[in-house]
């Protein structure tokens, strides 16, 4: 068993990959085989598995969760962080805040075009921390 944490900067709204992270966390511990699972320590940023060779698929999912989860609609009511804290709460509802990888021979038995993603829904500049569990 192995617990870690990638630490990821973001500067506003989009999915930004980090596949590569989590794979050379994997590949340092040497592990044979298991499950990877990750789970990101926020409530307005999720974790999710995408197509990582095409970027007009990820344009076209976050512009189509903006017009799904609009900002500014009157019927919110928890609006003291700002337009943009609501929607990035259901949009993490409807989405996830852990996954889980298996890994088979140190490697994480994802797809050919999948990658792994941090998907900020605020327009926050920071960073966001991500715990790694073997």
């Amino acid at each position: 068993m192995a617990i870690g944490e990638i630490a990821i900067r973001v500067s506003g709204q989009g999915l930004q990959e980090f596949t590569s992270q989590v794979a050379d966390w994997v590949s340092r511990l040497n592990v044979g085989e298991g499950l990877c699972t990750l789970f990101i320590q926020h409530t307005s940023a999720s974790l999710l598995i995408q197509e990582n060779a095409d970027p007009s698929a990820r344009r076209d999912l976050e512009q189509w969760f903006n017009r799904l989860v609009p900002e500014d609609d009157r019927l919110y009511t928890h609006t003291l962080e700002g337009p943009d804290d609501m929607p990035a709460h259901i949009k993490v509802a409807l989405t996830a805040t852990s996954l889980s990888i298996p890994v088979q021979n140190g490697r994480l038995m994802l797809g050919t075009w999948q990658g792994i993603y941090l998907w900020e829904h605020r327009h926050h500049h920071g960073e966001r921390k991500v715990i790694l569990h073997i």
